[in-house]
């Protein structure tokens, strides 16, 4: 038993991908990419794959609970994060429990919709994961649509995603990642920023590579859980959220171009 708790413990609790490239599936890949030990709860059986998501069959609050607790039981978490809660009551559940548990180091992605454009939570749940999971989280990672949604702002220039992000705040994060996907600022200083980290209430603007390409299928799940994993590791959020944005940046990269739609990225041993 010792010697199996030299391998950090990382718990993803989110939807299932039957595709492999989101969810769950993403979130485990990525955890044993950074040698952590994963451990997964579902939330939805989805029915999607590289062109859509069709539908979801979500999972009822017992079921949650029964899978979550025996976990926690059994394992020392050392990071968690929180995927696709579809209910109010899965939210509720959730957060009770991690509480419950002691877990420090959550990081929640706020799944509200898929790149296809589907709804995956609504507005009585999105209201619930803001008051029960943002006060407990160390991170909350939208993208940008996710933003406009939770903050009703509309994101045109880098003051509209300061402004979300200090609403974010007040509504109970500590700390904020803004991922700005395609968003190119006019300011020269910012231009070809993509990510905008707000730490402690300090504004880091996190560059990197802008690739054309269409294989960004799971890559928010894929940056949240990598960075999961670095703090798991026990490394400082600031050096987490960059390794895991480097380490999503090579993932797009070397995409393998599978399916008919949003190819998976490259989820591979850093």
């Amino acid at each position: 038993m010792e010697n199996s708790r030299k391998q950090k413990i990382c718990l993803t609790i989110a939807g299932l991908d039957p595709s492999g490239g989101a969810g769950i599936l993403a979130d485990v890949r990525t955890f044993a990419a950074f040698g952590c030990y994963p451990a997964a709860v579902v939330t939805s059986l989805t029915f999607q794959n590289t062109t859509g998501v069709f539908g979801a069959d979500n999972v009822d609050k017992e079921t949650l609970v029964g899978q979550l607790r025996p976990v926690l039981e059994d394992f020392p978490i050392d990071a968690a994060k929180t995927g696709m809660l579809p209910t109010l009551e899965l939210i509720e559940a959730a957060a009770d429990i991690l509480t419950e548990y002691g877990i420090e180091r959550i990081i929640v992605d706020p799944v509200v919709r898929s790149t296809s454009g589907f709804d995956l939570i609504d507005n009585a749940a999105l209201r619930a994961l803001v008051k029960r999971l943002f006060p407990i989280s160390a991170l909350v990672t939208p993208n940008l649509p996710e933003a406009e949604r939770i903050t009703g702002i509309s994101i045109e220039e880098i003051d509209d995603i300061i402004a979300s992000a200090r609403l974010i705040g007040e509504m109970g994060a500590r700390n904020v990642l803004i991922k700005g996907g395609h968003f190119l600022a006019e300011d020269p200083e910012m231009a070809g920023a993509r990510d905008f980290l707000f730490l402690d209430g300090e504004l880091i603007v996190l560059a990197g590579e802008y690739y054309e390409t269409t294989a960004t299928h799971g890559t928010g799940c894929t940056l949240a859980a990598a960075i999961t994993a670095g703090l798991a590791l026990g490394h400082g959020l600031e050096d987490s959220v960059r390794t895991a944005k480097a380490f999503v940046n090579n993932a797009i990269r070397t995409a393998p171009n599978l399916g008919h739609g949003h190819s998976p990225i490259n989820i591979s041993p850093i």
